[in-house]
């Protein structure tokens, strides 16, 4: 389960970082990220090989939902099923995306009460979570974009706190997971095991 992860770095930073075009959006670095806001995410432009940086809703809203009432629950899924389940199976195949971010937070209850611990990469440098995003129209015929964020079992520094962790994709790997070509499921999931943190 990632509930809440940190994006503390400015959007020139993000861009260069990510080798992105030209991100329209605003953004001011965020030390808290919850379900529903809106949140940047990298996907591969499908007819040129170019990265494109937007903002989208966090929790996915599949494209044949009735309402978005459901999308605080689709904030993550499942990488060893999601290709099976209806809300993620198309995504899965066709819609991959970079989450990018530099921290996330994972709980452990202790009592009553329960205890956030922020995990890092590389001593807080920027990575990128496996995502997954669709489009889905509302009522009032305008374009809502969401994405979920992918998670597996987790790594020896995570499973003390959580029994899940978010997938972070080493960097080798993002052209693959991007790449709108490659519809290939089983190939893409091999890239979706736990991460080494530091």
């Amino acid at each position: 389960m990632c509930g809440r992860y940190r994006l503390s770095r400015r959007k020139q930073i993000i861009e260069e970082q990510f080798d992105t075009t030209d991100w329209q959006d605003d953004w001011n670095p965020r030390y808290n990220i919850a379900p529903t806001q809106p949140v940047p995410v990298i996907r591969q432009h499908p007819k040129e090989p170019v990265r494109q940086l937007s903002q989208m809703k966090w929790g996915l809203i599949p494209s044949w939902a009735k309402d978005s009432s459901g999308a605080a629950r689709m904030i993550n899924a499942r990488s060893e099923t999601a290709a099976m389940k209806p809300a993620f199976r198309d995504a899965m195949k066709l819609r991959r995306c970079l989450v990018p971010a530099d921290g996330f937070y994972e709980w452990q209850r202790r009592g009553s009460a329960k205890q956030p611990f922020c995990f890092e990469v590389d001593d807080g440098g920027l990575f990128a979570f496996a995502g997954l995003w669709d489009g889905w129209k509302n009522g009032e015929g305008q374009w809502v974009k969401s994405c979920s964020i992918l998670t597996t079992s987790p790594n020896a520094v995570t499973s003390a706190i959580h029994d899940r962790m978010p997938v972070i994709l080493n960097p080798d790997s993002y052209d693959l997971w991007l790449d709108p070509g490659m519809t290939k499921v089983e190939a893409v999931s091999d890239l979706l095991s736990p991460a080494t943190l530091a």
